[in-house]
């Protein structure tokens, strides 16, 4: 399952409290993408926070996963995850009009 992961700065943390764990969170960042985990990581133009895309079983394994990088453990930031479905919209171009695709529950 794809999992967005967004970063957050905890309230209270301080730049200079980054500093002693940025070669350790590069270090984890790198490790998590060899092992296929992280595939694709970028930060937020604006806010200059990490946004992660994880491949995990769910949401509650990204979670246990982030909690294992430096930062998280040092209680610096947090993430939001998201869990993310294909989307099925594109299904609508390949049915006939007496027969469409059931609805979910609150989309069109």
């Amino acid at each position: 399952m794809k999992v967005l992961a967004l970063e957050r700065e905890v309230p209270g943390a301080a730049g200079e409290d980054f500093r002693p764990h940025m070669r350790a969170e590069a270090e984890k960042g790198w490790e998590l993408y060899q092992a296929g985990i992280i595939r694709e990581l970028y930060f937020h133009r604006d806010l200059h926070s990490a946004v992660f895309v994880l491949e995990c079983a769910d949401e509650k394994e990204a979670g246990e996963i982030l909690g294992t990088m430096p930062l998280v453990k040092a209680g610096l930031i947090a993430f939001d995850v998201i869990p993310l479905l294909p989307y099925p919209g594109f299904s609508r171009l390949f049915y006939k009009e007496e027969h469409p695709p059931s609805r979910r529950k609150g989309r069109r």
